[in-house]
């Protein structure tokens, strides 16, 4: 656990409490800060609020204004995070039935209507199923009881779809955000050989190991900015390479494990 955010956690912990009081039954943290690769400059705060029944409005509203200023609060980057019914954390749908959801890029939605956001904040979410594995495997209780008591399985087939869905435009992306889209598609990569549910930083020392030679200086050279927030300008070709290179690997893989 990152030392520097235990005040923000704390306040995260005693403000759902006060406004959710017995309908909360946890609050699960996954993500960056579960997986051991928190990055105060390039991650956020992403965590799940499990509650046992729909909260009314009122009560949305209010854990929304709280959760805007505890955003404000947070590292750069800010805060994740979605409010689910503890019986699809126990019996899986998929996509995921939420019942609110809050993070930073949506800041400024809030800003300008919080009663419509509020109300527009409730859906399926695919990347939950993302979530929950995380939390499964490596999850940290802030609040409520363990991982096991509230989180049941998450079929891997949903799991596979929920990440392969947030790198199918990694070549698109790869110019704005190297880094990412690189250790993401190495762990995504993991996932769909091994069955691995790994963090960034772990799937590109995964890629290393697993992946050709020609591609070890973009591996090394985003898991160097990874680690120390360094700028990273890879070359273009090589990346777009890559891209291609794993999305291949994985769209065959996925293909012939569905026939």
């Amino acid at each position: 656990m990152c030392r520097e955010l235990e005040p923000l956690l704390s306040e995260i912990r005693s403000t759902h409490l006060e406004i959710l009081g017995g309908n909360l039954v946890g609050l699960y943290l996954h993500g960056s800060l579960a997986l051991g690769g928190f990055n105060p400059r390039r991650s956020d705060v992403d965590y799940i609020a499990v509650v046992q029944a729909p909260p009314a409005r009122e009560t949305r509203l209010r854990l929304l204004e709280a959760v805007y200023r505890l955003n404000r609060q947070a590292p750069p980057k800010g805060l994740e995070m979605s409010v689910v019914l503890r019986r699809y954390c126990r019996d899986f749908v998929y996509p995921t039935p939420f019942e609110l959801h809050f993070s930073n890029m949506h800041r400024d939605a809030y800003a300008r209507d919080p009663h419509g956001f509020a109300d527009a904040m409730r859906g399926t979410d695919p990347d939950l199923a993302a979530h929950f594995t995380v939390i499964l495997h490596r999850g940290i209780a802030l609040y409520g009881p363990p991982v096991s008591e509230v989180f049941g399985d998450v079929p891997w087939a949903d799991y596979l779809d929920s990440i392969c869905a947030d790198v199918a435009d990694a070549e698109t992306n790869v110019s704005a955000d190297p880094v990412y889209v690189l250790l993401n598609l190495c762990r995504v990569l993991a996932a769909v050989r091994e069955k691995r549910v790994l963090s960034k930083a772990e799937g590109g020392a995964w890629g290393l190991s697993h992946l050709e030679p020609q591609y070890a200086p973009l591996l090394r050279g985003a898991l160097e900015a990874c680690r120390t927030d360094g700028v990273f300008e890879p070359d273009g070709k090589l990346a777009a390479a890559f891209c291609r290179r794993v999305l291949g690997e994985i769209r065959t893989e996925r293909k012939e494990n569905t026939i």
